[in-house]
């Protein structure tokens, strides 16, 4: 697959990381590599962004984003309340085809969850990898709440029509509570597809050299890496 849309079932629970995981594993097996952020809220100008961020951990050759919005809200919400104009699904969809000219693999990271509205016509992430026919990485937290939120992703994604290729925790604690362990057995069946991988809590704060040579422990083979989600569950004691 030359796209990846990389959805989260909600925001701030790893989806920059996960993505740079997946990048940084991709760019190991010699693929050129492209991270999109069509919408960037929350962030002043020089700041750095979801995917330059991505870029920097993983080594990715591209990184782009496509607007940013000063307030941290929904692209649609941020584009109208800053007087600019949103980005649309199309508009998402045509930067990551001409990305995916020049490169192996383009991950377009998302802003939120999968239906947050990017414009005033209610486009969102879905619309946009229903364009690019693109398969959707779904990144969730690891405890309590995560099994609803993930079976409705889920359910948006089969009413779209839309593939889900798995699952992947986006920041599993030092100290997993009762909840994040019996979730890793769980969220498979709330997603109805499979646990793709395990991002430890705090992995965005490690070098770039770090971060590289450890995210290939961290994915499924379906991802590139060598993550085992059998073993990972007899480690953690689920």
């Amino acid at each position: 697959m030359s796209v990846i849309v990389v959805s989260g079932t909600g925001t701030e629970i790893g989806k920059t990381v996960v993505t740079a995981a997946v990048a940084a594993v991709a760019a190991a097996h010699g693929r050129s590599v492209a991270v999109l952020k069509p919408a960037q809220t929350g962030l002043a100008p020089g700041e750095r962004g979801d995917a330059d961020e991505a870029a920097r951990l993983s080594g990715a050759r591209t990184s782009l984003e496509l607007a940013r919005f000063p307030e941290p809200l929904a692209p649609a919400t941020a584009a109208r309340r800053a007087a600019m104009a949103p980005v649309s699904p199309q508009e998402a969809a045509s930067a990551a085809e001409k990305l995916a000219a020049e490169h192996d693999l383009v991950l377009v990271e998302g802003a939120g969850g999968l239906l947050v509205r990017f414009d005033e016509e209610e486009g969102t992430l879905a619309d946009a990898a229903r364009l690019l026919g693109a398969p959707v990485l779904v990144v969730a937290p690891a405890g309590l709440g995560t099994l609803n939120s993930t079976a409705l992703t889920a359910e948006a994604l089969r009413a779209r029509g839309l593939t889900q290729l798995g699952v992947v925790v986006g920041s599993w604690p030092d100290e997993p509570d009762l909840a994040a362990r019996c979730n890793l057995a769980d969220l498979p069946a709330a997603a109805g597809a499979p646990l793709l991988g395990a991002v430890p809590a705090g992995a965005g704060a490690l070098s770039a050299t770090d971060f590289r040579a450890r995210a290939g422990d961290w994915l499924a083979p379906e991802l590139g890496g060598g993550w085992d989600a059998a073993a990972f569950r007899a480690t953690a004691g689920a």
